[in-house]
């Protein structure tokens, strides 16, 4: 059988690899295709394009686009878009900078927590990557204010924790639009996650068109609920590790072996 790895993402959002070292990885793991959906940007694609033909890999320009529902983080994934649409770039710069407001407005949280760590400490951990809550993680364990990135989230920065933010102006029927008009499939990214499932027929309203169902914090139970539920709503079926290299050294790439047939369902419903 041919294996996909769906969701990846590089130091361009808030992974740590290249996107030529995501690649040679994918590469050497194996797989048929992949894709490089980063946050709210498209800046890895060009340079894996170019690495994946070298490599004679199948490559997918994708992103990962962040919406908000009822004070809910919601993330949206998009397969084949143009990384090159006007619109999609524009949307992309404001989308940045609500991020760093964001990241401001967390590390004010965390500072009348007795917790210091500042904006620009973030963003010289972000480096050329958007700016979010896994910068915010890694700058507090190098400050040693936190022993784990798994601390960090869980005490105080992961959803409904005290400094947390939401901040994102996108709902989700605009992240699905803005996905399609640059050309892309529309996918819930890790649906368990919002644990909100009653969501799932509305955002199908909205245009949605696919279910993250294979993902590494998923049960086999948990993965079957949602294929019944990509059956249920007619949504093709995709999957990823969600790696970010050294910033998550527990998930490897390749770690969530997708069947090839969410690469051909996504190809059918571009075309």
């Amino acid at each position: 059988m041919k294996f996909a790895d769906l969701h990846i993402h590089t130091l361009f959002s808030d992974g740590t690899s290249t996107p030529e070292e995501v690649i040679r990885e994918a590469k050497s793991a194996g797989l048929e295709a992949i894709a490089i959906a980063d946050h709210d940007t498209v800046q890895a694609i060009t340079p894996a394009l170019n690495a994946a033909r070298q490599e004679s890999i199948e490559f997918i320009p994708a992103i990962e686009l962040s919406a908000e529902y009822d004070s809910l983080e919601v993330h949206m994934l998009g397969y084949y878009i143009d990384h090159e649409s006007k619109k999609l770039l524009e949307k992309l710069d404001f989308l940045r900078a609500n991020r760093v407001t964001r990241i401001h407005a967390i590390v004010e949280k965390l500072s009348k927590m007795g917790l210091n760590v500042t904006a620009q400490q973030v963003f010289d951990v972000a480096g050329c990557g958007v700016a979010g809550r896994l910068h915010v993680a890694r700058a507090m364990v190098k400050k040693g204010l936190v022993n784990s990135i798994f601390e960090a989230f869980e005490k105080y920065i992961g959803d409904k924790r005290p400094a947390y933010v939401c901040g994102f102006r996108f709902s989700p029927l605009e992240a699905i639009q803005l996905i399609k008009e640059a050309g892309g499939v529309a996918v819930l990214a890790h649906p368990y996650l919002l644990k909100r499932d009653e969501l799932i027929p509305r955002f199908v309203e909205y245009g949605l068109q696919g279910l993250e169902v294979w993902y590494p914090e998923y049960n086999r139970v948990i993965t079957n609920f949602y294929l019944e539920m990509a059956r249920q709503y007619n949504l093709i079926a995709t999957g990823g590790s969600d790696f970010h290299g050294q910033a998550k050294p527990d998930v490897k790439l390749g770690s969530m072996k997708v069947p090839y047939e969410a690469v051909e369902n996504l190809k059918r419903l571009r075309l």
